[in-house]
């Protein structure tokens, strides 16, 4: 996700120079770093002749999106921090504070609501779409691992009386956690029912 480039030059300059214009940007959005420098006197007529740099674009995308969560942290009088990273060109953002009850919400409604603003500020000037997964003191890996126990839970009690089960309501992330926990089993079948915010999940025995 960010790019950098290792380039060569006469003088730390040019080996500057050199690689903005591989990375076809400008020195003022970037970082360097300056591996090696050219031999000077007597040591330049045997030693090293050329400058070495390394220079990173610095990621805006990233840095929007923490900035944004700690000030909207800050606004709603909430102390906490916030670790922001990639995985599998996903945009992890996860907020480290005691005050869950308060950003999680009903459901993790209100969690569900940040993660969306927050994708909005940080694709706002990209040209490409990039996903935004926002989470709170492993609340999502929680959740999922609930999901996934209600799901077996279920699906075994389908299979023993052969009558459908109906779910509560749960937004798009959650039905997929449900479809995919359920989708090996032989005698069950799933399928959503029902319009937003009260689209929910049929487990039915499949004959």
């Amino acid at each position: 996700m960010i790019n950098t480039v290792q380039a060569k030059g006469k003088t730390v300059e040019e080996a500057i120079q050199n690689a903005l214009e591989e990375l076809g940007t400008t020195e003022d959005k970037v970082t360097v770093k300056v591996l090696d420098i050219p031999d000077s006197g007597i040591l330049s007529m045997f030693g090293n002749k050329y400058a070495k740099v390394e220079v990173t674009v610095n990621d805006d995308t990233l840095e929007n999106g923490k900035a944004f969560l700690t000030e909207l942290l800050e606004k709603m009088g909430v102390k906490g921090t916030v670790d922001a990273y990639y995985e599998d060109d996903v945009l992890m953002l996860d907020i480290d504070s005691r005050e869950t009850g308060i950003l999680i919400g009903r459901r993790g409604q209100t969690l569900d609501s940040i993660q969306y603003l927050t994708s909005l500020v940080v694709n706002r000037d990209r040209s490409d779409y990039i996903r935004v997964s926002l989470d709170v003191a492993g609340y999502r890996q929680k959740r999922k691992n609930s999901l996934q126990d209600l799901a077996d839970r279920i699906a075994l009690k389908v299979e023993k009386t052969k009558t459908s089960y109906e779910l509560e309501p749960m937004n798009p992330y959650e039905r997929r956690i449900i479809h995919s926990a359920l989708q090996n089993y032989e005698h069950v079948t799933t399928h959503s029912e029902g319009e937003e915010p009260n689209r929910h999940i049929v487990i039915d025995y499949k004959r």
